[in-house]
């Protein structure tokens, strides 16, 4: 009988976020370096006599990509309750609603939901959206294609980031759009941004690492003020390169310490409503853990 559990689901960043042309499918290829970061919602799951989800947020109980996972998992029974407890902003850029869909697939490879039959995980994962696949491997990431090609890092530097959080949210079907509404250069591989990021990354280079971060979405959406601001207020608190986090509306700062990030967060002049967030790169665990039943 499957017993109780709480699951953790971190949010990520992207160091650099290549946005490359737009396919014959209607998606958009990507080339980004993607990292988790110890800001985590989290997931209950419980044996039940019926299916159930609860949320602590009630506006994100319809259509919330936890119950898509779960459905696409095929079970007749057992049943369970999952709740989800939420920590990571919505609409943000930061991930949190395809870290949940990824957190119910780890789970179910971990035997919570009972005995499943193999399936392909990875096509599960592209299927629920296109960064579920970078949350499945439980570590930093080079991403590529439209998400589904995930490459490890492995081991991450202790750095740290601070997260600011704008009072709106962001569109990344908007985001697209305006993008594409303007010309921009060819981005080849072979002199990728990215790729000079994910070894800096790789050898702990701070200084090298802080000189690649980039995001193609950040000029677009920066336009909306409240966005520009948040960049401003790091860049004027000492930030070295702030940055939109995905498609916003969340912008960071990267730091070597948590008392560089402190001393950005004390210095950041914004009003109360722009949410401060301080945590750090998530290390490569095994984030699945159990509760007494």
């Amino acid at each position: 009988m499957p017993i109780a559990r709480c699951v953790q689901a971190p949010a990520k960043i992207n160091l650099t976020l290549e946005v490359l042309d737009r396919r014959s499918d209607g998606y958009h290829g990507i080339r980004s370096l993607m990292v988790p970061v110890n800001l985590c919602d989290e997931l209950e799951i419980a044996p039940a006599e019926a299916f159930c989800f609860e949320c602590d947020r009630p506006a994100l109980l319809a259509d919330n990509l936890v119950v898509r996972a779960y459905d696409a998992l095929g079970l007749d029974e057992p049943h369970f309750r999952l709740t989800l407890h939420k920590r990571i902003p919505v609409r943000a850029g930061l991930g949190g609603g395809s870290s949940d869909a990824a957190a119910v697939l780890l789970a179910a490879m971990d035997g919570a939901f009972g005995s499943i039959p193999d399936r392909d995980w990875l096509a599960l994962a592209r299927s629920l959206g296109s960064d579920v696949p970078f949350f499945l491997s439980g570590s930093g990431a080079l991403v590529e294609g439209t998400g589904e090609r995930v490459t490890a890092v492995g081991a991450l530097p202790r750095w740290h980031v601070l997260i600011v959080q704008p009072p709106i949210g962001s569109s990344t079907a908007d985001a697209y759009a305006r993008l594409d509404a303007i010309a921009r250069p060819p981005r080849p591989r072979n002199t990728s941004v990215t790729l000079r990021a994910l070894a800096a990354l790789q050898g702990g280079d701070f200084d090298v690492a802080t000189s690649c971060l980039t995001n193609d979405f950040q000029d677009v959406v920066a336009a909306q003020p409240a966005i520009a601001r948040g960049l401003t207020a790091l860049r004027e608190a000492g930030a070295v390169t702030p940055l939109l986090a995905g498609s916003g509306s969340c912008v960071f700062a990267l730091t070597q310490t948590a008392a560089q990030r402190d001393e950005i967060a004390t210095r950041l002049q914004l009003p109360d409503e722009f949410a401060r967030f301080a945590t750090s790169f998530r290390q490569p665990i095994a984030w699945r853990g159990s509760v007494p039943a």
